[in-house]
């Protein structure tokens, strides 16, 4: 169900998966949940491969199976079908409505994933304003520099590792 809706990525359907597996059905506990994200974004590979271990914690490797079969197959399947159309269609003031206003959702579901993907930090006391003013400063690098954001992930993990935040 959650396939269509992974405008901007996978990663953006967190804050909905985090409310079914955490929430809802208990299956992981927020612990569990947010360092499955961790891990695999942390690990080579695709982005989408935190969908993988989620499946793989509810279930070992059928649920992994599922879990990436379920995410992947129903939007490829409408990409395809939509670009093809689109390709076809570009100069349609519809089509160049949907690409506009596609930007502001995709930004706010990824800052809505960020945000619950933040706040086990920020619910502990020992690392809430060092996480505050990471928050802040990758948004002040973010809007006032060029910096690769590569770089600040790199930056917050070695934070992190140092146990700074």
């Amino acid at each position: 169900m959650l396939s269509p809706m992974s405008i901007g990525g996978a990663i953006t359907t967190v804050p909905e998966m985090h409310r079914f597996l955490v929430d809802k059905t208990g299956w992981l506990t927020e612990t569990d949940f947010t360092t499955s994200i961790a891990l695999a974004q942390a690990a080579p590979g695709p982005n989408i491969l935190f969908v993988a271990v989620l499946g793989w914690n509810v279930a070992g490797l059928p649920g992994a199976a599922a879990a990436m079969g379920g995410i992947m197959l129903p939007s490829t399947l409408l990409t395809l079908s939509a670009t093809r159309w689109a390709r076809s269609n570009r100069e349609h003031l519809a089509v160049r409505a949907f690409g506009a206003g596609m930007t502001p959702l995709t930004l706010g579901l990824i800052i809505a994933t960020g945000w619950l993907l933040a706040l086990p930090f920020l619910r502990a006391e020992d690392h809430r304003w060092n996480t505050l003013a990471l928050m802040a400063a990758t948004v002040v690098l973010v809007i006032k520099t060029r910096l690769s954001l590569v770089w600040m992930v790199l930056g917050g993990g070695v934070l992190g590792a140092l146990g700074l935040v």
